[in-house]
């Protein structure tokens, strides 16, 4: 794995001209019912959510780790791609707005910004809009995502939890550009879509894995150093 992206859609738009059309079997439920959520918000959810450019759905995921760290892990993207960073693997640099948001950018001229809009002891949802660059010689175009993680935790006599979760992303995109890079990729578009949510899912359970393995570096790797 040579680059672990961002939160939510960083690592959807490393895999956007490979899963742009891609449909999934089944959606995964919400962890909180929708009408919970504040209704402007609510509104540019259902539009993303029900005519979706992408739509990919991730893997099960099962590992063991500490559920409060896990958790920890989700609330703050920016200090697990940074804990990637330590361990030597490319990762992308996240920012913390002031309003709580987090927001992620590239040279290219892509640049998303997300936050979270919902959760529950079983699951969070997180709402990004922001620019595309696809590719080189593509135009950039404008992006609105829903990301629905649904997780559930198992507690173990040592103190710690089998964790389980799973990830469903929508993404919807310009349809012209989404159109001209589908034809381009033909059948290798749904797999490539499910790897994309996959490797979302590993940006925290393997961070989460690796402080519970190795607790005495835990500190430092989630420290706000650098080093």
């Amino acid at each position: 794995m040579t680059r672990i992206a961002s939160v939510v859609c960083a690592v959807v738009l490393s895999f956007l001209p490979s899963a742009l059309g891609a449909e999934p079997t089944r959606n995964l439920p919400l962890p909180v019912a929708l009408e919970e959520i504040p209704s402007g918000t609510r509104d540019s959810m259902s539009k993303v959510m029900k005519s979706p450019t992408i739509s990919a759905l991730g893997p099960m995921e099962e590992f063991v780790a500490n559920t409060d760290m896990y958790t920890w892990l989700l609330d703050h993207p920016d200090r697990t791609a940074a804990a990637w960073r330590k361990l030597g693997v490319e990762a992308v640099d996240i920012k913390v707005l002031k309003d709580g948001r987090f927001t992620w950018k590239d040279e290219n001229g892509s640049e998303l910004t997300w936050r979270n809009v919902a959760q529950s002891p079983n699951g969070r949802i997180w709402y990004a809009e922001g620019k595309v660059k696809p590719g080189f010689l593509m135009p950039t175009v404008p992006v609105k995502a829903v990301a629905v993680l649904n997780h559930a935790q198992k507690a173990r006599p040592a103190g710690d939890s089998i964790i389980r979760h799973q990830i469903q992303v929508y993404l919807h995109t310009d349809s012209k550009t989404a159109n001209i890079v589908t034809k381009m990729l033909g059948d290798s578009v749904p797999k490539m879509a499910e790897q994309g949510a996959e490797q979302l899912l590993m940006f925290f359970s393997g961070i989460a894995k690796y402080a519970h393995d190795k607790p005495e570096k835990a500190k430092s790797l989630l420290s706000e150093s650098d080093k």
